[in-house]
Parts: C-alpha cells; structure tokens; sequence
C-alpha cells in the first residue's frame, strides 16, 4: 500500500496533498489560515499531508492563471501522485469558474486517476451521494455569483473615487506624475513608475511632471495647431534633438498622437473608456459610459488649444472618403505584405486604427474588402491548434523514446521539464521561422531563463510538421533567456546536434550514465545572431 501508512496509534491512514489558494482581494482566506483548517481535518480524518500546491495572490476565475493547480493536475494525470486525496479548504478556493461546470470537471480528472477532492470546511462530505453533489454544485454557483457581485462592488468604487477627482489609471503620461496624498487630502510623495500605495486610506492625483517634459508638451500641441506639422514631422522632431518619450524610447506618430488626444492635459479625468470583466475580453465603451470629470487635474494645456487640436484631428480624420482609405491601406499591404494595427498606426498617410474601426465595424471588414486574411481569421487559428497538437505528438513521442530506452524522467515544474539521474532537461520543440531579413531561425525562448542542465531541442522543417534534427545543449554554455539558430551560427552548435532521435537518446543515456560533459573542449559563449 504505497499511498497508505500506519499511524502512531497502528490505524491505516491515507497520504494526502493540500491545495492553497488566495487572491490578492480575499486577505481572510490567507494560506496560513487554509493550511491550519486543512491540517486539523488531516489530523481527525487520519490524513497525512505530504505535498502541497500553493497559488498566492492568484484570482480563481481562470486556470491558465494557477501554476499551483496546473501542476497539481499534471502530476495526478501522468501517474506521479503518491497520495490518495487532495484536501482543499472549501469549493471557492478550488476556484471561482464562471462556468461552474469547469471546476466540476477539474475535480473530475482527479476522481478518474483514483485521487479524491476533499472541502474540509464545507458541511457535506464530498462522498458522491446526491445530496454532496447538489450542495457542491449550490457552492460553485455561489462562488461564481461572488466573483461578480465583488466586480460590480469594485468597479462602482472606483467610480466613486474618479468622481471625487483621484486617479484609478496605470501609467500617467508624459509630462504627468502620480502624488500619493494622505486620507486628509495632504501631499505624501510622489510615485516612481511600477510602485503603487501601500495604506489603504491614501489617494492618487495626478500633478504635472518636470518642467522641461511640460515644456515639451506645450510644444507638441503649438506645432500641431500653429505649425500645422504632422504627428510624423512632431516625431522626428523630437527624436532629432534627442527627446525621448515616458519611456525612454523614440517618439513615434502614434506616441505623438496620444499626446494631443489625452484630456489629462486639460485636467481631466476620464474612466471606463474600456473595460474587462471577470478577467473577460477588453471591451470599448460607447462615449455615454465613460466617466468624466473635468478640473481633476491642474492643467499643463490652455483649453483653447487642446480644443482647436481636436479640430484639426477631427477634420483629418473625416476628411478622407471609405474607398481612399481602403486604397491607401491596400498600398501598404502591398509594400509590408501584412497589416496589424501598430502598422497602420505608424505608417505615413494612413488614418489611425481606430478610424478604420470606426468606419467599417472592425478592422478585419477592412482587411476583407482588401483581400487581406489576417492571423486571427478561423483558418489561421485551426492551423495554430493544429500545429500546436502536432508538436505536443513530438514532445510525447520524444519523451516515450526515452523511457524505453530504461530511463524514467521524473515530473518536474512543467510538463516540459524532467528530471532523468542528477540531470535536469527542458525539452522546447521549436518552428522553422523566417527572420525579418527572410534567413531560416530557430528561436528557443524563456522569459524565467531555462533554469536546467540541458536542452533537448526538436528542429521542425519548413512545413513545421515533420522533426529536422535535435540537439542536446548545455545551458550553461547559452544565452539565459533566448537562443538563436540561424543559418549563419550554426555551426557552433554542430557538437550538440544529432539527426535521429535514436542517436539523441543515447547520448542522453551515455550523459547520465557518466555524468561527463558532451564536449568538454568548447569553453566558450557561443555568439548569437537575430539572424
């Protein structure tokens, strides 16, 4: 009995795994608090907890935000759970699905690989009976209903609080910064970008920034309305003096353009002009939703000039008919062969995005009067779902090849890391690509670095479907975060590359049977190339 032990008093108890989780706005379900009710239940109900899987500060609305319950789920689903029962503190710490049938199914996977979800604190035993299963199901409506009641309780706060002049936004703006002022209205600090407040009863304003960012400000709308410069000449302009942007980064015609259409200038505060709820789709608001308040803010712009700027924006923008901006946009299709909205935006002659949006519904009835098919058409997703299916078959087949080969890799964090001997490999399958300068690239990416011993790399062809090569690469010898195989830098990798997956898994074999490096003669960084 693997799964089971004998308890101090000679019973038979059961190992178990507990599952913590707390949102950033749920403080009373603290994971210390959920680990002291869990342990309790443990301790009456001869339970002995072994593992546990922790999401702090992660909403219960979607799974693919929950590294803690992902890795729960892949480690019960692949066989390498040694309990026989997760305990869980109630059904809303499972999550807050708003399809309460998702969490069902979650609780499903489990049951069907022999592990039991168990809700210590709820007043059902979750024994399958029809009474279980109809309070169960009561609970996950219940905690679908307080995810929305919570939404709407914190979006009306915020409107009150934008409605008694404080800032709910992000980012300031150029020429802007953000005051921390106490629950008196008194002046605190002001705030670096990325830091927020810390006590709760302290407010954000908005107050202008250094002088010389005002200064530029003030220009950009006196050589728009004055000058009569395109938001284009404005850019240059800026970055031939060396001006950049909030940033740090060169103006662009969209960054000038934000400048001029941004009421915060004129001291005004506007709210839910775009909205996502409950973690849903951004969605824009019509004009009639949208909270404004004006003199919120001290003003940096006179309103004389922040209104003839609208006017000359507005009259561009009008001024042009359906078909010639249908035809400027198929003369950039032809020169970029594909359009996205930061093209559209950036390029010269061309109305905004928006404009486009505004005029025929959505952008893709633009694309489609062109003949452009853009990247999110339904062809283009079933090709990326099939593609993506395709290299999970490779990455199992991979994997398989290596188990018959006698080495059992062990789970690690992700399903695409494991843990063979003392060595830990990552395994990425990676697409054929064209760079912009239309060489062939293989790109290996981690955002969090690679954090293994090797890279068992799978080199797709052109078609993407079918294996090219593999490699077998020492991280320590690589870039952290990105790898780029190219056609000029391949030949630094010729030591690691092997053309069979036959050839690859004995290298594996020989690697962690001798724990001796593939090459120990190459010492050196590798040179890496965007090309």
């Amino acid at each position: 009995m693997p799964n089971r032990y004998l308890s101090e008093n000679g019973s038979i108890g059961e190992f178990a795994a507990q599952y913590v989780r707390m949102s950033k706005d749920e403080q009373d379900y603290s994971t210390f608090n959920q680990e002291e009710a869990i342990a309790a239940y443990a301790f009456a109900h001869n339970f002995k907890v072994i593992h546990t899987y922790r999401d702090e500060g992660r909403s219960g609305l979607l799974f693919d935000s929950r590294p803690g319950l992902k890795q729960l789920l892949d480690d019960v689903q692949s066989g390498h759970a040694n309990f026989t029962a997760i305990l869980v503190y109630d059904v809303s710490r499972w999550g807050r699905f708003q399809d309460v049938d998702e969490g069902a199914y979650y609780e499903q996977l489990c049951k069907r690989a022999g592990v039991r979800v168990i809700f210590c604190a709820e007043e059902f035993e979750n024994d399958g009976s029809l009474v279980s299963t109809l309070l169960k199901a009561m609970q996950r409506v219940e905690a679908a209903k307080y995810s929305r009641r919570l939404s709407v309780k914190v979006f009306a706060g915020q409107c009150n609080l934008v409605r008694r002049g404080f800032w709910q936004g992000a980012a300031p703006g150029y020429g802007l910064r953000r005051a921390l002022i106490d629950a008196n209205g008194s002046p605190k600090t002001i705030l670096a970008q990325g830091e927020r407040k810390y006590i709760q009863s302290d407010r954000v304003i908005l107050v202008p920034g250094p002088p010389h960012e005002i200064e530029t400000v003030r220009r950009v709308f006196e050589s728009f309305v004055s000058e009569q410069k395109s938001t284009t000449e404005i850019a240059a302009e800026l970055n031939s003096e060396g001006i950049t942007n909030g940033y740090g980064r060169l103006w662009t015609k969209t960054s000038v353009r934000k400048v001029l259409t941004s009421e915060k200038y004129v001291g005004t505060n506007l709210f839910n002009r775009c909205s996502m709820k409950l973690k849903g789709k951004v969605v824009r608001n019509a004009p009639e939703q949208w909270i404004r308040v004006e003199g919120a803010f001290e003003a940096i712009v006179d309103r004389p000039l922040f209104a003839a700027a609208q006017k000359i924006g507005q009259k561009n923008r009008c001024g042009i008919s359906n078909e010639e901006m249908l035809g400027r946009l198929a003369v950039l299709f032809a020169q970029m062969g594909h359009l996205s909205c930061k093209i559209i935006n950036e390029a010269e002659g061309l109305p905004h995005s928006t404009l486009y949006r505004t005029r025929f519904g959505k952008l893709s009835s633009a694309y489609e009067q062109i003949g452009y098919q853009q990247k999110g058409s339904s062809e283009y997703r079933a090709i990326k779902r099939a593609l993506a299916d395709r290299f999970a078959e490779i990455a199992e087949g991979v994997t398989a090849d290596i188990k018959k080969a006698g080495m059992a890799p062990l789970a690690g964090e992700t399903a695409s890391t494991f843990k063979i001997g003392s060595q830990v490999f990552s395994l990425f399958v990676v697409r054929h690509a064209h760079t912009a300068t239309k060489c062939r690239a293989w790109v290996i990416r981690s955002s969090k670095g690679f954090g293994s011993d090797r890279i068992i790399a799978v080199r797709m062809d052109r078609t993407n479907w079918y294996p090219l090569d593999y490699l077998l690469l020492p991280t320590k010898l690589m870039h952290p975060h990105r790898i780029n195989l190219a056609i000029r830098n391949f030949s630094l990798f010729e030591p690691y590359r092997f053309q069979s997956i036959d050839a690859l898994v004995t290298s594996i074999g020989a690697l962690v049977a001798s724990s001796v490096e593939l090459d120990p003669g190459l010492d050196r960084q590798p040179d890496q190339h965007d090309d």
